[in-house]
C-alpha cells in the first residue's frame, strides 16, 4: 500500500503480507560496504526486528510496521525517527540528546560509504527478505539461517493460545510394545490456523542410522508439510556425497537431506547453503522439483513491475537449466552433497557393494563449522565433575548474606 499527498507532500508506503506465516522464522544477516550494498531492496514485515551491529542499535518489530524499501532507505528512516525529538532533548536531557547524536552521526557514515556495517533482519514469521545480488549462486555478503519458532514467538504470532498444552501428546500403542510406534502432537495450523496434528515416527534406514520424521497434515485447508531430523549422537566426521546423475533411475533414489545439509548441481549452477529447504525425505527427483517451486514461488524481485529485466533473464535461464536436469534432458549431471554432521543419506541400490556413480568422502570439521554448529562449546570430559562443582557453587551463592537480605 502506497499513500502520498500531492497539497504537503508527506508519502508513506506499507507492507502487509497476504501468504501464510513461513513453517519457521529467519535471520537475514548482510555486510554493507559499497553503494550497491546500499540499494539492496528490503523487505520488512510487521513482525520483524532489524539490527545494526556494530553500534548494537535494535529496532524492535512494535515499532515499525511493514515497509518495502531498500537497506539504504531503512538506515535512512532511522536517522530522520531519531533526529526528530533531537531539539526538545537537547533542552530536557543533554546527556542523552549527546549519545545519540553520535549514533545518528555514525549512521549518516553509513549512508555515505565511509565505513561498512552489518543489518540483521530477524523475521520470526519468515516473512522479511534481503535482496541477494548473486541469482545462482549463493551471495557472499548474505547469510540466511532459518530457525523453529518458540512457544512465546508462536503465542505472539497468533498461532498457539497461551492456555493450550503444548506438551500433552497422544500415542498409538502396537500391541503390547511399550514403545510408542507413532506419537501425535495437537497444535494449530501453520496455514489457516486451524486444529491440525503432527505424527512423530522413528525410522531406521539400512546401511545408514535412525532418523525421526515428523509429518503435518490439515484437514481444512488441506497443507502438508515433512520434516526429517537425525534421532543419533552427532557424528565425529562430516561427509561428501558425490552422484553422477547418467539416467531417469538415478533421479528415483531416494536421498535424505538434512537441515545442515548443502546441496550443489555445477553443470545447472545451482548451489544450496545449509538450511535451505530444512530436512527432506524423497527422491532425487522429488527433491530438486522441492526446490524449483520454492524459487519459483518464494524468491522476490523476479516477477512485477519491479524486477530488473538482466536479472530476470539470467534467472529465467537458470531455471530451464534446472527444469532440463528434471526431465533428464542434460544428463549426465554431478550431485554433491555436503553435511558436516553426517546426517544424510543417498540411496545406493548396490549395497552392500559400492557404487559405481558414487563416492562419499569423509572429511574432519573445520573450527568454524564447529562454531556454526554450536560444538565447540559443548563439554563432554568429566561433565559430571564440573556439573558437580556447578551446583556446589549454585548452593554456596545462594546462602550468601546478600540473597538473605
Amino acid at each position: 500500500m502506497s499513500f502520498d499527498c500531492k497539497h504537503c507532500g508527506f508519502n508513506n508506503n506499507e507492507v502487509q503480507f497476504a501468504g501464510v506465516i513461513s513453517e519457521k522464522g529467519s535471520v537475514y544477516t548482510c555486510t554493507i560496504d559499497d553503494k550497491q550494498d546500499l540499494d539492496r531492496q528490503l523487505v520488512k514485515s510487521e513482525t520483524a526486528s532489524i539490527k545494526i551491529k556494530e553500534i548494537d542499535l535494535e529496532i524492535p518489530a512494535t515499532t515499525k510496521r511493514g515497509h518495502l524499501t531498500t537497506v539504504e532507505g531503512i538506515i535512512s528512516s532511522i536517522v530522520e525517527d531519531l533526529s526528530a525529538d533531537q531539539p526538545v532533548r537537547k533542552e530536557m536531557d543533554e546527556i542523552n540528546y549527546e549519545k545519540i547524536e553520535v549514533i545518528i552521526q555514525k549512521l549518516k557514515s553509513y549512508l555515505e560509504n565511509k565505513e561498512p556495517f552489518t543489518i540483521i533482519v530477524d523475521d520470526p514469521a519468515g516473512n522479511s527478505y534481503i535482496e541477494s545480488l548473486c541469482v545462482t549462486t549463493s551471495d557472499p555478503k548474505l547469510h540466511v539461517r532459518h530457525y523453529f519458532r518458540t512457544r512465546d514467538m508462536d503465542i505472539s504470532l497468533g498461532l498457539t493460545v497461551p492456555d493450550d498444552q503444548q506438551d500433552s501428546t497422544q500415542t498409538t500403542d502396537d500391541g503390547d510394545n511399550d514403545v510408542p510406534e507413532v506419537m501425535i502432537f495437537p497444535e494449530n495450523c501453520s496455514h489457516c490456523n486451524a486444529p491440525s496434528e503432527t505424527k512423530m515416527h522413528v525410522l531406521n534406514i539400512p546401511h545408514f542410522k535412525e532418523v525421526i520424521i515428523m509429518a503435518t497434515t490439515c484437514d481444512v485447508c488441506g497443507y502438508k508439510s515433512n520434516e526429517v531430523k537425525s534421532g543419533g549422537c552427532i557424528s565425529p566426521l562430516g561427509k561428501k556425497i558425490t552422484l553422477k546423475i547418467e539416467d531417469l533411475d538415478d533421479m528415483s533414489r531416494d536421498i535424505l537431506k538434512s537441515e545442515t545439509c548443502g546441496l550443489s548441481i555445477p553443470e545447472a549452477e545451482l548451489e544450496l547453503t545449509s538450511g535451505t529447504l530444512g530436512g527432506r525425505f524423497t527422491t532425487v527427483e522429488g527433491l530438486l522439483k522441492q526446490i524449483h517451486d520454492e524459487l519459483e514461488e518464494k524468491v522476490p524481485f523476479i516477477n512485477g513491475d519491479s524486477v530488473n529485466n538482466e536479472r530476470k533473464v539470467v534467472f529465467q535461464k537458470f531455471m530451464d537449466k534446472l527444469n532440463s536436469v528434471i526431465s533428464g534432458e542434460v544428463l549426465p549431471v554431478t550431485l554433491i552433497l555436503d553435511d558436516p554432521l553426517d546426517n544424510s543419506y543417498l540411496q545406493n541400490p548396490y549395497a552392500p557393494d559400492p557404487d559405481p556413480n558414487m563416492t562419499i568422502e569423509h572429511y574432519e570439521r573445520t573450527w568454524e563449522q564447529n562454531e556454526f554448529l554450536g560444538l565447540n562449546d559443548i563439554v563432554l570430559d568429566n561433565y559430571n565433575e564440573s556439573n558437580n562443582e556447578n551446583n556446589e557453587n549454585d548452593e554456596s551463592n545462594s546462602n550468601s548474606p546478600n540473597d538473605v537480605l
